[in-house]
């Protein structure tokens, strides 16, 4: 017998296998079959691919291995002709609502890739362009600002890195600069500053600080020339009681004065806040408190317990807070806690929701005795809002959100990104419409793309990565899928197929 025509299997005993040895062919495809329990994931998984993988972890360097952890020897006497190997999981895909086909695939990440290198800008407002700006157009809108304006001149020099970043500090020192701003936080050089090496900061360094007036533009210029040159062509402009003003080399729209950041990979993370919609925070949706499920029975009224939230549910008993609360509404804007919630004025009712600008006296008798409390309400969504933030309990939150509906984000409208990272495109295309193409259609999409020779030549190997990808997903029979897809809709065969589709394109 050949051996290395031959996995050959000596004596495994892994959880219920009992002694067993067995040749199987290599480079044929073999079916273990057998009654639930008898030990097929045992030896395939648990035994074989345990090996493989344990044996290809010892090939490596000590120093890559100390990151991969110490890997178990399966209860085995011997394995031969055991080539490394891959496995493909009996588990369900992961249900987490950040994970699609697009990112698991890895395909998303060469898209991101893509974007980042050949994208074209184009401002976020009125659609134009978005071209490189000068100097002299940044010293322009300074200068428009009213007369008086205070200003500091920043130097984004660390966007979302971590580290202590001491050096940093000392060559600032060292250059004459006083004054550093750390995550929204102004600090003296000359003071020690600490920072946790673990967690991601923003660092500015204050360039130069101006009152806006006539005859300051030789100096503005010679500044904001400093800054572009310690922060990679990026200045932020920080005008006392207004909001900041951004800049940058590369990209500002000339008609909206708009200016984006540099765009990244990340700008097309929804997982990264550089890149996610600051509404959902990269989710697509949002959880938002119900009138309807809040209060579900409106033929009801108040003092009937119309209100089945979790915290009000006493609120038509007279000794509870919540009860002495409406009551002093009731008071203030005239209506009956004994009518039907369903005939109630508008006003009321959005009143008892979304709460009142206007103080009112509560009178309330409690354990330490009675008082009178002016209390501004807050209305239900706000107030169960408030408690669902606050909870740590899992249990709470589970409670709370049977209350709850999910809306599409109003912002992004479900697509999770960024309007600056959106305004993007590709062949006249975002990358979140890129995601939303059938995989089936998406083949002949990258073979039919127009793009300009200089974004073929700058794009060429990353269209070729993502085509390679898509192909084995079209492979797998998983073409009717797209990228946008989350992964916890998918059924158990598709998720196989998936997890198949990219270990063969990782070209392992």
């Amino acid at each position: 017998m050949d051996k290395r025509k031959y996995i050959r299997i000596k004596g495994a005993k892994e959880h219920n296998l009992k002694d067993v040895s067995l040749d199987i062919p290599r480079d044929e495809f073999v079916v273990l079959t057998g009654l639930s329990g008898s030990g097929k994931s045992s030896l395939a998984f648990d035994t074989i691919f345990a090996e493989g993988q344990r044996r290809y972890m010892e090939s490596l360097s000590s120093y890559a291995r100390q990151f991969l952890g110490q890997m178990e020897k399966p209860n085995v006497e011997k394995i031969e002709g055991l080539p490394p190997a891959i496995s493909i999981d009996q588990k369900s895909t992961n249900h987490n609502p950040r994970s699609t086909v697009g990112t698991v695939t890895e395909v998303y990440d060469y898209l991101r890739l893509l974007y980042a290198r050949i994208g074209i800008p184009h401002c976020p407002k009125c659609g134009k362009e978005i071209k490189r700006q000068t100097v002299d157009q940044m010293v322009d809108v300074i200068m428009a600002l009213p007369e008086r304006t205070k200003v500091q001149l920043l130097a984004p020099v660390v966007r979302g890195r971590k580290g202590e970043h001491e050096k940093l500090f000392a060559k600032a020192r060292k250059s004459g600069y006083v004054r550093v701003i750390v995550d929204g936080s102004q600090y003296e050089l000359e003071e020690e500053i600490k920072l946790d090496k673990n967690i991601k900061h923003n660092i500015e360094i204050v360039v130069d600080r101006l009152v806006v007036k006539e005859g300051i533009e030789k100096r503005l210029t010679d500044s904001i020339e400093n800054v572009l040159k310690l922060a990679n062509g990026l200045l932020i402009v920080d005008v006392i009681g207004e909001e900041p003003l951004r800049f940058s080399e590369s990209f500002s729209c000339p008609d909206c004065g708009i200016s984006i950041d540099e765009i990244e990979p990340r700008s097309f993370s929804f997982n990264n806040p550089f890149g996610a919609c600051p509404e959902c925070f990269g989710l697509g949706f949002k959880m938002e408190f119900s009138e309807e499920l809040m209060i579900p029975d409106k033929s009801l009224s108040i003092n009937e317990g119309c209100i089945k939230v979790m915290g009000w549910q006493s609120s038509n008993k007279e000794d509870s807070f919540t009860h002495q609360l409406l009551v002093a509404l009731s008071k203030e804007y005239n209506f009956s806690l004994d009518t039907p919630y369903e005939e109630l004025s508008e006003e009321v009712r959005n009143i008892i929701v979304f709460g009142t600008d206007k103080s009112v006296p509560v009178h309330y008798t409690g354990q330490r005795g009675t008082g009178v409390y002016d209390i501004t309400f807050e209305g239900l969504v706000e107030n169960v809002n408030r408690r669902y933030r606050e909870t740590h309990s899992e249990y709470t939150k589970k409670e709370y959100e049977e209350y709850m509906t999910v809306t599409n984000c109003p912002v992004c409208k479900g697509q999770r990104l960024k309007k600056e990272s959106l305004a993007v495109t590709v062949d006249d295309k975002n990358i979140y419409e890129l995601t939303t193409i059938p995989i089936r259609d998406l083949v002949e999409y990258f073979n039919n793309m127009r793009l300009t020779s200089q974004q073929e030549r700058i794009g060429h190997q990353i269209i070729k990565e993502i085509k390679g990808r898509v192909g084995f997903l079209n492979d797998v029979g998983l073409d009717y899928l797209n990228l946008a897809r989350a992964t916890g809709s998918l059924s158990g065969g598709e998720a196989q197929r998936i997890r198949l589709a990219t270990q063969i394109g990782s070209g392992l």
